[in-house]
């Protein structure tokens, strides 16, 4: 006797998908690990790619989805993979002067979601309006940022302003250039196919 499996399904399609677009995320911000470079005013916190993915992750995954990329970001990372800056890997990475940033990220991806898409569900990321975008990428840049301070204060055994005067203050010229930079992606054609 057999049981038909025709109706079963697991999982469903639309889990499926956001696993995927989720490690797809990930990937996509491990790949950029190498690209980074060197802050003449902080020298040892580097420019990178990677808080791009984190906006761009919230703006079309949402919340709970840019979270999920975003732990498995941090645990491929974990687990040896050089995901981090630089092709860095590892629990001292975390542990580091720099590793609040990175702890941030998981942190600020679900902070863009929440504020960019509301309590109402996931928006088409060209239907959030602009200025609610650019309020969303502000608040994930605040979350990423104060994270990074604090953990740089802790690990250098600083203060507080002299953390935020090293690794943030040098650092807010890029990161308008990267709030912008995601505005103009999530409002290109190429993002959202119609």
């Amino acid at each position: 006797m057999s049981t038909p499996t025709d109706s079963v399904e697991l999982v469903g399609d639309e889990a499926t998908g956001n696993v995927a677009r989720a490690v797809l995320f990930a990937a996509a911000t491990s790949a950029t690990a190498p690209v980074d470079m060197v802050h003449p005013l902080a020298p040892n916190v580097p420019i990178t790619l990677q808080t791009l993915w984190v906006y761009l992750a919230g703006v079309v995954l949402g919340p709970v989805w840019a979270g999920v990329a975003f732990a498995l970001y941090l645990l491929a990372g974990l687990l040896g993979l050089p995901v981090f800056a630089g092709g860095n890997a590892g629990l001292g990475v975390l542990l580091g002067p720099t590793g609040g940033f990175l702890v941030g990220f998981p942190l600020a991806a679900v902070t863009v979601g929440t504020v960019a898409h509301g309590a109402d569900g996931l928006t088409a990321p060209d239907d959030i309006p602009v200025p609610r975008l650019v309020v969303a990428l502000l608040a994930g840049t605040v979350v990423i940022y104060a994270a990074g301070a604090v953990g740089y204060s802790l690990v250098q055994a600083v203060g507080l302003v002299a953390a935020v005067s090293t690794v943030v203050l040098p650092f807010l010229p890029v990161a308008g250039l990267k709030v912008a930079a995601t505005v103009a992606i999530v409002r290109s054609d190429a993002l959202v196919a119609r």
